[in-house]
């Protein structure tokens, strides 16, 4: 048995096909980058290629660059999109809808009034002042299928140069706050500093074509939907969430050229739950005709799988640690990740310090919450509650949802630890890898690295590239034999470590 068959035994799902050597899987840290990447597929397609773009929310009048409105060079997302639909470029955009707040004439549940609103501007947005229909009329659909407590949560980016794809998923939805990086000055809330940490990861070769399918799915099924309406301001009559003339078929999947991607195996991860429409009138209930009656759990199966193989570490980056409205708890991940710390496996989880301002309070995890407490920390002996961590980073919402696991698995995407994510109620779409090579340790180092504040110097590099002092910087116990005490607490221990700011705050156990 080869060395990476041996981890797509150990950490991957068998329920899910991955694919082996021969699809790359880039992973991309904060919003800055990543809409730089974005742009830069976005602007490289011609007539005959092809934008597809689903997510939460979707601000038409960010820029990607981050420019502001009045600065030189400031082109709104709207425009941009439109553009390309005027070159002859298929562009097609989903928004998230719920069947709750789509029903009502003024939604105001999460995001889903202001995609009511974009999905009205996009479809009239011109970029000139030619005849005929705008570029986008027929190509901006609102999706409120799916659980009537959750969201269609995916974050989808996906382009076809010709017949070539490349594949963007993750947790960064297109917004103007989104484009941030370390050290996370740019931004502020209430008056405070602010900062947005996010991720995703860029994937090309056949394992594009498991994200197409996940679109094309979405597309048929939106544009199928059936119609629900809403009161614009001074426009006469009812509007309809999604209006007629909408394209309902897509292309099918083109065949993928292998990339090169030696020791490496990726799975695309969906997470769907069982209703395509939810009611509270059981008449009026759809399963899909392509998902099995009991839903898609995909993420949860290889996130149990990886965490039930760890060995040396289980590392976790989340906005939520406790449960939300709507969770089940046969898909809770705390049974599995108490399961690790038990077997001695270093668990580290780190949050946010900030809420998202889209939330109430801006304060969170000041204290480890009663899920962790009651589902995690309690059932353990007290002896190895020290396994076990909850660290926020101070000033910052982290948007992230990633798992690490002994520097050979990582899983990037939209799902986040709770329960819902893990069901379905709220659809989700995560890349997974395992590699006998270093990505997965480099994300590892990229990440502690940031979350330290220090500079990244080839000085460093070796010392944090070294998992078994880089793991002591959560707990001084964690550090290896022979360690000075002082590491990742004193500047120059080790060398090269000069943090700029601590941020990294302990919450719990002690």
């Amino acid at each position: 048995m080869s060395a990476l068959d041996d981890l797509v035994i150990r950490y991957l799902s068998p329920a899910i096909t991955p694919h082996c050597e021969n699809s790359s899987v880039e992973f991309v840290v904060d919003g800055r980058v990543w809409m730089r990447r974005m742009r830069e597929l976005l602007t490289s397609l011609g007539p005959g290629d092809a934008a597809y773009i689903c997510g939460l929310q979707l601000e038409p009048d960010m820029d990607l660059t981050g420019r502001r409105p009045g600065e030189s060079g400031y082109q709104p997302l709207g425009d941009l999109l439109a553009g390309l639909a005027s070159a002859g470029v298929d562009v097609r955009l989903i928004l998230a809808g719920a069947v709750v707040s789509s029903s009502i004439t003024r939604p105001t549940i999460g995001p889903f009034h202001q995609n009511v609103s974009t999905a009205h501007r996009l479809r009239r947005w011109r970029t000139d002042r030619r005849p005929g229909p705008p570029p986008l009329a027929g190509r901006v659909l609102l999706d409120w299928s799916g659980s009537g407590v959750g969201s269609n949560h995916q974050k989808i980016t996906v382009v076809r140069r010709g017949t070539e794809l490349t594949a963007c998923v993750g947790g960064i939805d297109y917004a103007a706050n989104r484009v941030d990086e370390s050290p996370h000055r740019r931004l502020a809330v209430r008056g405070s500093r602010w900062g947005w940490h996010d991720a995703g990861a860029i994937i090309q070769g056949p394992a594009t074509t498991d994200v197409w399918r996940v679109f094309r799915m979405r597309w048929i099924g939106a544009a199928n939907l059936p119609r629900r309406r809403y009161i614009w301001p001074n426009v006469r009559g009812l509007q309809v969430l999604n209006p007629p003339g909408v394209p309902t078929a897509i292309d099918p999947v083109p065949p993928q050229t292998a990339r090169p991607a030696a020791g490496s195996a990726c799975q695309i991860l969906r997470s769907v739950g069982p209703w395509y429409i939810d009611s509270v009138l059981p008449w009026e209930r759809r399963h899909y005709t392509d998902v099995a009656p009991e839903g898609v759990h995909e993420v949860y199966l290889t996130l149990v799988q990886a965490i039930g193989a760890a060995r040396r570490y289980v590392y976790i980056e989340d906005q939520y640690f406790h449960e939300y409205p709507g969770g089940d708890h046969r898909f809770e991940l705390y049974p599995h990740v108490r399961a690790a710390a038990a077997r001695g496996v270093k668990v580290i989880l780190v949050g946010s310090g900030t809420r998202d301002p889209a939330e109430s309070s801006p304060l969170i995890n000041g204290t480890v919450n009663g899920d962790l407490q009651k589902k995690v920390i309690d059932p353990l002996p007290q002896q190895l509650r020290r396994n076990l961590g909850l660290w926020r980073i101070e000033h910052l919402t982290v948007h992230t949802k990633i798992v690490i696991v002994d520097d050979r698995f990582a899983a990037v995407g939209s799902a986040n630890f709770f329960s819902r994510s893990m069901a379905g109620v709220d659809t989700e779409l995560t890349a997974a890898l395992v590699t006998t090579g270093d990505g997965v340790r480099d994300l590892r180092v990229r990440l502690w690295a940031e979350h330290l504040r220090t500079p990244f110097t080839d000085e460093l590099r070796p010392h944090l590239e070294d998992l078994d002092l880089a793991i002591g910087m959560f707990r001084p116990e964690w550090l290896p034999p022979g360690a000075p005490a002082g590491s990742w607490r004193t500047p120059g221990m080790p060398a090269g470590f000069d943090p700029t700011e601590p941020v990294l705050t302990f919450v719990g156990p002690p």
